[in-house]
């Protein structure tokens, strides 16, 4: 006779809780993040925003209520700071400079990166790093020497001039972030290029370039914000003529004299037509600065 097999009981799997603490935990860490990011926001969208709406309103408006919205669009003073403050003339002279210098500083940076990134020499680590060394060092200990630098070399007072020392401040940060983002790309693709008879120089600017347009990109945008921005440069090589100073230069004497007259409607307008290609910018080429700055990370 034989007898059925009694099913054994089983003891329940005891639920481990011990993870809710650290889910716990990430979720603050979330939150507060979240918080500070949206903080950091508001602090940067706010004055600009601010600045844009007082730029429509009257002198009157702007004393009488200065957190107001404006009664009317009072475009007349984005003419008069354009024309009358000469913003015009400044905006066209940065935009000349500006370019010169960011194209120099993007094709000597892309080469110089791909071949500390590809090639294998004797003194490449030297030299990389001398170029790197030079983000250690503020241009404000070098604007004596090099005043009489570019004073000696004929090019003080000049656009050129100027396109030079951008270019060369910027070279360090550029060197630096394209090496690292050359070394990201597959080289299975530069060999395939090779064998098929590419020549190293073809290579360079019909497969490698279009490779690293992200991060191209990326760098491109950070050296025409600080380029853009750039003060102090400007007010040391450039002096007396005031036809060609740059924006800067014209945004800081139109804030002298408008802060004595009272105009400070014009004041705003100008303010206002010196960020927008800034934001213009950004807000076009968005994605490709995010997946540049990300790009270096993947390997």
């Amino acid at each position: 006779m034989t007898t059925l097999d009694q099913p054994t009981a089983t003891a329940p799997t005891p639920v481990i809780s011990g993870d809710r603490p650290i889910r716990r935990e990430l979720g603050v860490a979330n939150a507060l993040s979240h918080g500070f990011l949206l903080l950091w926001g508001l602090l940067t969208v706010l004055p600009l925003l601010w600045m844009f709406i007082s730029s429509f309103k009257t002198n009157g408006e702007i004393l009488a209520d200065p957190w107001g919205l404006p009664g009317a669009l009072h475009l007349d003073n984005w003419a008069r700071a354009w024309t009358g403050a000469h913003i015009g003339r400044y905006f066209l002279n940065s935009l000349v400079v500006v370019t010169g210098s960011v194209s120099l500083t993007m094709l000597m940076g892309a080469t110089a990166a791909y071949v500390f990134a590809r090639y294998e020499f004797r003194g490449r680590q030297v030299v990389y790093y001398l170029f790197v060394g030079g983000l250690m060092f503020p241009v404000f200990l070098a604007l004596v020497p090099l005043f009489f630098v570019v004073r000696n070399a004929g090019l003080f007072n000049t656009w050129l001039g100027l396109i030079l020392v951008y270019a060369a401040y910027s070279l360090p940060f550029t060197v630096f972030f394209l090496t690292a983002f050359f070394r990201t790309l597959p080289t299975s693709v530069a060999e395939a290029a090779l064998v098929d008879g590419c020549g190293h120089f073809r290579l360079f600017f019909r497969v490698m370039l279009p490779m690293a347009r992200p991060g191209l990109i990326s760098v491109a945008i950070f050296n025409f914000l600080s380029h853009w921005n750039q003060f102090l440069l400007p007010q040391v090589l450039l002096q007396g003529d005031e036809s060609k100073w740059m924006l800067a230069q014209g945004l800081f004497a139109l804030s002298v004299s408008q802060g004595y007259a009272g105009d400070y409607a014009r004041l705003f307008a100008g303010l206002s037509i010196a960020v927008l290609p800034v934001l213009a910018i950004y807000v076009a080429f968005q994605r490709q600065v995010q997946s540049g700055l990300t790009a270096g990370q993947l390997k």
